[in-house]
């Protein structure tokens, strides 16, 4: 069968390619055409588009680039009509997916998302056009079966979180080797998350480097994203006693003993690697002014959210600076506060609904795509 994927961020790249792997050990036919990022070209070839070049974060950054993203969804459209699949998988990314679901269920093709927008967390009205314009969803968060179905009567999969998947996968490192392959000591390890996209870098990583000169006894790693080029992260580093190491966050995870990161997904993937995190975010003034008023969440990151409780320390915005910085990271480096967070990580991983998330949805995509399609 014919699939046709869209995933707009690196997350979605990484789910993607787990899922389109599932999807061909089911399908032996399985054809793809996607937009996505380098791990799904591993699968596929070459993407239509590259996440690298759909990524805008924050009310003002889409209106600055408007006129960029409707020509992508008009590109999309005209893609897809001339691909004929036999679905379309969105993943996450719902201020492009959307649009083209409305699109693609008023043409007859089958609508299936893995991966639910998070409008339990704002725009919850979004609920009327997924009803109506998805046949079928995937959620990979343990709370988001009980908001569809209890809340808005929209039955929907629980399949568990594709992460557990990805990070069970991976071979073990070798620390010696790792230490020495990237000219690193034999001092602790605390890894800097600073984001995947340009603008978060940019507002993140001179805040979280402004704290390595207090901790001597540790050693700082930045941890490059691939949508990236290590030039762009010189203007950071070049003063900066840390050491940059592009495309291998897992391995470097594996490797710390705590992590400063911006928050996301990677949250979520620091907790399952048992590595203490403080959890950092600074925005758009206007973007996050806009964001505070219409987004009804006691947290921002998805271990507070999944535990429904202040387990890592969430920095927003004004708190966000070297001095609460310096005092969180020194809390999360004592034996005590450590012990604690570990148990809480323990509770994350299993409320997550344990491994085969990718192998659940490829089952579900296969048996659903060879059913009738709904009108």
């Amino acid at each position: 069968m014919k699939y046709y994927i869209i995933a707009g961020e690196a997350s979605g790249d990484l789910h993607g390619a787990n899922l389109m792997a599932a999807l061909k050990a089911k399908d032996a036919d399985a054809d793809f055409r996607f937009w996505g990022g380098d791990l799904m070209a591993e699968q596929a070839g070459t993407p239509v588009k590259h996440y690298r070049e759909l990524a805008f974060m924050g009310f003002v950054e889409v209106l600055k680039n408007l006129r960029t993203i409707l020509r992508n969804i008009s590109f999309c459209k005209k893609d897809i009509e001339a691909f004929q699949p036999d679905a379309i998988i969105f993943i996450d990314y719902p201020g492009f997916n959307l649009r083209i679901a409305k699109w693609a269920k008023k043409k007859g093709f089958k609508t299936l998302y893995y991966i639910s927008p998070q409008i339990w967390a704002w725009k919850e009205g979004r609920i009327k056009a997924i009803k109506r314009d998805v046949d079928e969803m995937y959620v990979i968060l343990p709370f988001e079966k009980d908001f569809y179905e209890k809340k808005h009567n929209y039955p929907v999969h629980f399949v568990g979180h594709p992460l557990i998947d990805a990070i069970s996968k991976r071979e073990q490192v070798d620390p010696e080797v790792f230490r020495k392959e990237h000219r690193l000591d034999e001092r602790p390890i605390i890894a800097l998350l600073p984001g995947s996209r340009k603008q978060e870098i940019s507002k993140m990583l001179k805040v979280m480097l402004s704290v390595t000169q207090d901790f001597p006894d540790y050693q700082f790693v930045i941890a490059g994203a691939p949508s990236q080029e290590m030039e762009f992260y010189k203007q950071f580093t070049q003063d900066s006693n840390a050491t940059f190491i592009p495309n291998k966050t897992y391995d470097l995870l594996s490797l710390s003993t705590a992590a400063l990161v911006t928050s996301g997904t990677a949250t979520l993937e620091t907790g399952l690697y048992k590595v203490p995190q403080v959890v950092c975010y600074k925005g758009n003034r206007i973007s996050y002014e806009i964001a505070k008023r219409i987004i009804k969440l006691k947290y921002i990151s998805l271990v507070n959210l999944i535990l429904d409780k202040p387990a890592v320390k969430e920095l927003i915005q004004t708190e966000f600076n070297t001095k609460q910085l310096k005092e969180e990271l020194s809390k999360i480096l004592d034996d005590y506060h450590r012990a604690v967070l570990f148990l809480d990580y323990y509770d994350l991983e299993n409320n997550l609904g344990g491994k085969g998330a990718s192998e659940k949805t490829a089952g579900l995509i296969v048996n659903s795509t060879s059913l009738p399609k709904k009108y």
